[in-house]
């Protein structure tokens, strides 16, 4: 699917501003860049991805974490959901048809579940140990990931604690896309980290 280019970036809230954060994702290149503030009320939330929109180039898509009442009112590209969030066949119906659903799954069995449902893409992690979440589902690995892409029908997304240096052998297991958090964002040069990432999963 077109919508998933190979960099997934996310700008998570706990590394700082997510409307500097998405502007320097941005400046290096990443045109798909999911906002996640956990901690935000609404009416933060919302000017947050407002103010984010209005600054993406023409060609980015943004990815609203959870609020499918905020994508819906902001227009954005789609919502990710988490296995405790609003239902994928509910927000459907509340999303604009041409609004995207990702949906995050962390084993087999989720995974295949996900993909009966009206998602447009499946998550699958955490793949390695993470930093990002406090309380983390087990870690899958790259050979339960493998098992998964080759089970499921939807682009997957791999996510949770790939870095650069390993990114080729989750590359090879399958998905269509990575998603990554801590090391672009904890990155001195977070727009240039963004192309070092492009470029490595370009080839």
């Amino acid at each position: 699917m077109t919508f998933l280019p190979r960099l997934y970036a996310i700008a998570d809230t706990s590394f700082g501003d997510p409307v500097r954060l998405a502007q320097a994702l941005f400046d290096g290149g990443a045109r798909l860049v999911q906002i996640r503030n956990k901690k935000a009320g609404a009416r933060e939330f919302f000017d947050q991805v407002e103010r984010i929109l209005h600054q993406a180039p023409g060609d980015a898509s943004v990815i609203v974490n959870d609020r499918v009442d905020i994508a819906r009112m902001t227009c954005a590209a789609g919502v990710h959901l988490g296995q405790s969030d609003l239902g994928v066949r509910e927000a459907r119906r509340i999303l604009a048809v041409d609004q995207i659903i990702g949906f995050s799954t962390h084993n087999l069995e989720q995974a295949l579940a996900g993909d009966k449902l009206p998602a447009d893409y499946i998550a699958v992690g955490p793949i390695f140990p993470t930093s990002t979440k406090l309380n983390p589902e087990p870690v899958v690995g790259l050979e339960k990931l493998a098992t998964i892409c080759k089970s499921v029908h939807k682009p997957v997304v791999a996510i949770g604690g790939i870095q650069l240096e390993n990114a080729a052998d989750v590359l090879a297991a399958g998905p269509r896309s990575i998603a990554v958090v801590s090391d672009l964002l904890s990155a001195s040069d977070i727009r240039a980290r963004a192309r070092e990432w492009i470029e490595a999963l370009s080839l």
